[in-house]
């Protein structure tokens, strides 16, 4: 398929795996939080483009259709090898998953699927404030707390729940625009280097020109609730691995 020019959801096929890309009409959304961590202020306002952010995080059949190599392949690539895994199947989300190899993913999908793209458009990783945005509903928000609700377990697989592994994508209800997973099940990485909040209004910001951690949003299965924040915000090196680490696609005109 060819992304449209009538603003609707787009379905792409890869192998036998087929993906949706929700739209996300752009907008100006207030960044942050005045109530959470200190790396989450100011508050700032932020307006970004329409753009498309996956239904789903990148799932274990996809990332091998694509990377063709397994979780179990990703694990043993970890420091620690002897780590358990944490949910494997088709619909589970990829995790063990470095900042580098999400973005080499993005390219190598690009390449496969150039022919369905229009010009200036690509598959990447979000940038942070398009993974925010989306995560609050974008223009259609409700201004929860979690991506989809002010209730975790409502949304979100996360340490709480005593199930101490990923879940099936999907398996839990999505955010206002239709986004799963937002809020707890993996960490998913970003573009964006970390660096501080500004309190100058932005449009379509891209973090800091470099740095030595990528930032990771949404929580996981590892983590409690004040972690599944749509506000919150950790990073890492773009070397490192987990077993709660993982990605979701944006399709964007950059």
């Amino acid at each position: 398929m060819t992304v449209s020019e009538n603003k609707t959801d787009q379905t792409f096929n890869v192998g036998d795996v087929t993906f949706k890309m929700v739209f996300v009409e752009g907008g100006t959304f207030q960044m942050g939080s005045d109530s959470g961590d200190d790396d989450e202020r100011p508050v700032h306002n932020v307006t970004v483009r329409d753009f498309y952010m996956g239904e789903f995080e990148v799932t274990q059949a996809l990332w091998q259709q694509v990377m063709g190599t397994t979780v179990y392949q990703q694990r043993d690539k970890a420091d620690h090898p002897s780590w358990s895994m944490r949910g494997v199947g088709a619909d589970y989300p990829m995790y063990y998953v470095n900042h580098t190899e999400a973005e080499e993913f993005c390219g190598r999908l690009n390449q496969r699927l150039r022919s369905q793209l229009p010009a200036g458009y690509s598959f990447a990783l979000p940038t942070e404030a398009e993974w925010e945005y989306a995560a609050r509903g974008g223009n259609k928000t409700n201004t929860y707390t979690y991506s989809g609700s002010n209730y975790l377990s409502d949304v979100a697989w996360y340490r709480a729940k005593r199930n101490r592994t990923t879940h099936a994508a999907g398996s839990k209800r999505a955010n206002e625009l239709g986004l799963y997973d937002m809020s707890g099940n993996v960490w998913e990485w970003c573009s964006d280097w970390y660096g501080s909040y500004s309190s100058s209004s932005q449009t379509d910001p891209r973090g800091p020109s470099s740095g030595s951690s990528r930032v990771f949003r949404g929580g996981s299965w590892d983590n409690i609730a004040a972690g599944c924040r749509v506000a919150n915000r950790s990073r890492d090196s773009p070397g490192y691995r987990g077993n709660n680490y993982g990605f979701r696609l944006a399709l964007v005109h950059r």
